[in-house]
């Protein structure tokens, strides 16, 4: 069963044809502009329950972070506290 989002995915840019000129400023800005449409025509965006789902899975982690980091800065803290008065 295909994917509807990979329909047309998977084929690679078309690579530079060994040409020595490198054109104008203008060319060139408009060559990189083309192939980065291209390359993002190419990407698998998520979904947007995907996208939830990963910023709900990235926010737990960061709170949990953050409370480790603070438990153990607490806990050396205290220690220092202990032994230099």
């Amino acid at each position: 069963m295909t994917d509807q989002r990979d329909v047309g995915k998977g084929r690679a840019t078309p690579g530079r044809d060994g040409r020595a000129t490198r054109g104008s400023m203008l060319q060139r800005l408009n060559r990189f502009l083309r192939e980065v449409v291209a390359e993002l025509r190419k990407v698998i965006w998520p979904t947007r329950k995907e996208l939830v789902t990963y910023t709900i899975v990235v926010l737990i982690f960061v709170i949990f972070m953050v409370a480790l980091v603070f438990a153990l800065d607490a806990v050396f803290a205290r220690g220092v506290f202990s032994l230099f008065g």
